[in-house]
């Protein structure tokens, strides 16, 4: 006879499995650790097999009978029930793999394979935080330009347009990684692109020309703060790095009796290994600044852990205490200084100062070109820079 949900509940655990049928096929596995399973017992091109249907209370009578009749169904159309159950669990897998989450996940760790900076895949990270409450679990082939659209609004919403171009190249990455493992068939956001208010284009200040460039080295030179911040702003005016790949300097970097400095391809904006010549001035400084931290990986150590480089705003902070606003000079202010006026002097070919600034195009060719043909002249013009400069400072 048919089972009763009260006849289900006063069922004993038995000493060992035992079946009790509800019919058609349909049982419940009474096993001694007391779960109650239900089962579908059918045959199936001639063999017999067992479907499992979950378990009870999660699964009530009444369900199990209509997963049941689900079953026989299956099989009257020629399906076997358990193979069926087999497929619809991978696709349910795979669906869970193919979340905008998951994709982005996927993409950070590739990522961070490729070497990619730790603050590169950070800034990403957070970026990507802004669509994940909206987009997450969304399977990505179903996600429509209009849900993004509605992601960037909110972070437009709150006067945050540059966030707000960033979040749609960024989402428009996962979408790309997604078509590159055949997940996704295309990127919304390509026709998102005129949606966004543009944000205003802010150029980090800097000094452009000698006249105020000579105030501020005599200011560097005199600088009373510490020796080491004293030091690294004399390198950013003598070679003008990008600040990032100053501050995380290792010593490993500098072969001082070559005068060079390998700057390794993590820390490029390029993700290309960049030698720089190092002139007579910056290698002095170098060697003075060895015997306070050279007994350490870092050559710009923090003051609270010697493990950690100095803050981002070390050299910015300083500018400010030597009188200089934001609006008229950044740390990273020097390279637009030293382009401005490498070029006006008219001494040296555009491409190699473009060499010098790392500011080298994707085309390999190209690049080595830069590399090899340029270094000479890259070696007298950092001479020639390092004159200008320490005849003021000195």
């Amino acid at each position: 006879m048919p089972l009763t949900d009260r006849q289900i509940r006063s069922l004993k655990t038995p000493e060992k499995p035992k079946k009790v049928s509800d019919g058609a096929g349909l049982h419940l596995l009474l096993t001694p650790n007391g779960s109650r399973l239900w089962r579908f017992s059918y045959r199936f091109a001639g063999s017999q097999k067992t479907l499992a249907l979950g378990a009870y209370p999660h699964v009530s009578l009444a369900v199990a009978r209509q997963k049941r009749d689900l079953a026989k169904g299956q099989l009257v159309a020629g399906i076997d029930p358990s193979q069926q159950q087999k497929v619809e669990k991978a696709e349910a897998k795979i669906a869970h793999g193919n979340t905008f989450g998951a994709i982005a996940d996927e993409l950070l760790k590739k990522e961070t394979r490729e070497g990619r900076a730790k603050t590169t895949l950070d800034k990403k990270q957070w970026v990507l935080s802004l669509a994940r409450p909206a987009l997450e679990r969304r399977p990505i082939k179903d996600i429509t330009a209009s849900e993004i659209l509605a992601v960037l609004r909110k972070v437009e919403a709150q006067g945050n347009y540059e966030t707000a171009r960033r979040l749609r190249a960024t989402v428009g990455q996962v979408f790309r990684f997604a078509i590159a493992t055949a997940r996704a068939e295309n990127d919304p956001t390509f026709g998102l692109k005129g949606a966004l208010t543009a944000p205003k284009v802010v150029h980090r200040a800097a000094i452009t020309d000698w006249q105020c460039l000579a105030g501020l080295i005599r200011c560097i030179w005199e600088y009373e703060g510490s020796y080491e911040t004293r030091a690294a702003l004399k390198l950013m005016v003598l070679l003008y790095p990008r600040p990032g790949e100053l501050r995380l300097a290792d010593w490993s970097e500098f072969d001082l009796k070559k005068a060079i400095w390998t700057i390794p391809a993590p820390r490029t904006k390029m993700r290309k290994e960049h030698k720089k010549p190092l002139p007579g001035a910056a290698v002095e400084i170098l060697q003075d600044l060895h015997q306070l931290t050279g007994h350490r990986p870092l050559v710009f150590p923090s003051v609270s852990s010697p493990k950690r480089p100095v803050s981002e705003n070390t050299m910015n902070a300083a500018l400010r205490r030597m009188g200089f606003t934001k609006e008229e000079m950044t740390s990273h202010g020097f390279r637009a200084t030293a382009s401005t006026l490498l070029n006006e002097s008219g001494k040296w070919n555009p491409d190699a100062i473009e060499a010098e600034l790392g500011h080298v195009g994707a085309d390999e060719v190209r690049r080595a070109y830069h590399r090899a043909a340029y270094w000479e002249e890259r070696v007298k013009m950092s001479e020639w820079w390092a004159e200008q400069i320490t005849s003021v400072g000195e």
